[in-house]
């Protein structure tokens, strides 16, 4: 049965790599909608809804076949080639950045092992105006998504051309509808 809240457990999660400012998984920023889709097939559909504009930006949303309830990633285009990808806390892909988990976890305790991770690797950590923690040199920003009574990580992954500011909720690349979303 399914429920809104449900969180798919960690061994059925799929398992992609986050190449930072390159890719998430089998998709590479700058790909093309066709591209996407083409890499996509047999994993993830499309949504059936067209694709919304944000200026020059368009998004779309990845379901798995037959379960259209809540997407799976949000991905934006910028000038019709990828440059953003949000993957869902409760069902999307774990991404995994040097073995670190950034989907589905303790907002705090991935928190904790990002500043680690950064510091270590002489890497920016920034946050967002509204405290989410991320990385310009990396291109991610790790937003929370509720799930039911908790708080799970929906991490964000740009290209380079969205880097700069990725984190900015008022005047950065990421589409203000990400920042206003009720997934938190």
């Amino acid at each position: 049965m399914f429920t809104a809240w449900a969180v798919v457990e960690e061994k059925d999660r799929a398992r992609w790599e986050f190449d930072p400012l390159k890719g998430v998984g089998p998709l590479r920023f700058g790909m093309s909608y066709d591209d996407v889709l083409e890499t996509l097939d047999g994993f993830l559909e499309p949504s059936s809804r067209s694709t919304s504009h944000y200026g020059r930006v368009l998004s779309d949303e990845f379901y798995f076949p037959g379960a259209p309830y809540e997407p799976v990633l949000t991905l934006y285009y910028d000038a019709e080639r990828l440059a953003c990808v949000v993957v869902n806390a409760l069902r999307g892909p774990q991404v995994v950045l040097d073995g670190l988990p950034l989907v589905g976890r303790v907002p705090s305790e991935l928190e904790s092992e990002f500043t680690e991770y950064t510091a270590a690797h002489g890497h920016d950590l920034r946050y967002s105006q509204d405290t989410s923690p991320g990385s310009e040199a990396l291109g991610v920003v790790l937003r929370a998504q509720r799930a039911g009574d908790v708080m799970l990580s929906r991490p964000i992954f740009v290209a380079p051309i969205w880097a700069e500011r990725c984190g900015d909720t008022s005047e950065g690349p990421v589409p203000e509808a990400e920042w206003r979303s009720q997934k938190w």
